[in-house]
């Protein structure tokens, strides 16, 4: 592989988490070493140096160990300190992804398939076991706890808001009604304890799609088993044809194609729905969506390319999981305001050349 090697230093603070540890540093930054860095515009290739941070240094050693990395700290200002590590990545908070759903259904909107979209439907979730019984809790217990920043609505929200800004058009309001369906459960160490923070979430968005209303409608919940194609099913309406997508696969059905069911109380129906469905054309194997992220911001830093997720991009998706909140206690519909430009950076951190972006 040619080109000059230019190595970076990135920040990776709470990488022993699940997400953290699996997508971004095993399937991202390791798997991007391996492949000899990124290649800039110029024929540069960009290496990135990771120091791993956390409150455990033994679990961050041997983590570092198993991986090959060199660097560790339990020590985040100093490394926030330190002009060497240009970027700071965060995942001391876990979440879900909907890229690969967005990138599937972004391939049919910008086609002009729809026509006019209508109206968005989202099933997201699973049972999250209690704990009480055979299988463990697939989450940590502070999900549930509204205390330690858990709940549903804080863990997708966030997802929600990128995927329809980005995809069908910007949520202008709100509604959405929380609920916690199991109240207890049992934590890491046995211990049974009860549930503060909401484990489902259903809400209405209403978009604004360069000046057609859309209406979008979420439900999100890890109270829920699961009957459907995958973990998360999307479907969009519009009225030249309708589309289903899943986490990676995706369905149409053109006007023309539309069956007309006839409801008949007294007789078995006679349709077979799935199957007048049509497969969207796949375009090939794709890149782990987080590695391509990753890809995509270094670049960004070293060489100025596009970057479209930025800080404010984040503050969003924050905003519209407090709003959904506010909607939930008040039991009404909640508009989404503009965000203000962000403040500029400390100069600490400026100084010390750190860009950061906020972890998905």
């Amino acid at each position: 592989m040619t080109g000059t090697l230019r190595r970076i230093g990135v920040i990776m603070n709470g990488v022993t988490g699940r997400m953290g540890l699996n997508q971004h540093l095993v399937r991202s930054i390791m798997a991007i070493r391996a492949q000899g860095g990124v290649t800039l515009p110029g024929g540069e290739r960009l290496f990135p140096e990771p120091v791993l941070v956390g409150r455990d240094e033994s679990k961050l050693q041997d983590l570092a160990r198993a991986h090959g990395i060199a660097r560790v700290s339990t020590d985040l200002e100093a490394c926030l300190d330190d002009p060497v590590d240009a970027m700071y990545f965060d995942a001391t908070t876990t979440a879900l992804r909907a890229d690969h759903v967005g990138r599937a259904i972004a391939r049919v909107v910008d086609s002009g398939f729809f026509g006019r979209i209508v109206s968005v439907r989202g099933e997201f979730g699973y049972w999250v076991f209690e704990g009480d019984w055979g299988p463990p809790a697939q989450r940590p217990s502070w999900n549930y706890r509204k205390e330690d920043g858990g709940g549903i609505i804080v863990d997708m929200f966030a997802h929600w808001r990128y995927l329809l800004d980005h995809t069908f058009g910007a949520v202008k309001a709100v509604q959405c009604t929380g609920a916690t369906h199991v109240p207890e459960r049992v934590d890491e160490r046995g211990r049974r304890y009860r549930a503060t923070a909401d484990d489902a979430a259903y809400a209405t968005f209403l978009l604004d799609a360069g000046g057609n209303e859309v209406i979008a409608q979420f439900n999100s919940s890890w109270a829920t088993r699961v009957y459907r194609d995958d973990l998360l099913h999307i479907q969009v309406d519009g009225t030249l044809g309708s589309a289903v997508a899943g986490l990676r696969d995706c369905k149409t059905q053109r006007r023309a194609d539309t069956p007309r069911p006839v409801w008949d109380p007294d007789a078995p129906n006679p349709f077979d729905f799935p199957s007048q469905w049509q497969e969207v054309a796949d375009p090939g194997e794709c890149e782990n969506a987080f590695k391509t992220q990753w890809e995509l911001f270094l670049r960004h830093v070293a060489a100025g390319t596009p970057f479209p997720h930025d800080f404010q991009d984040g503050a969003k998706g924050v905003q519209l999981a407090e709003l959904a909140h506010q909607s939930w206690a008040e039991r009404r519909w909640v508009e989404v305001p503009p965000l203000d430009a962000p403040p500029s950076l400390p100069a600490r951190t400026q100084d010390a050349g750190h860009h950061s972006a906020p972890a998905r």
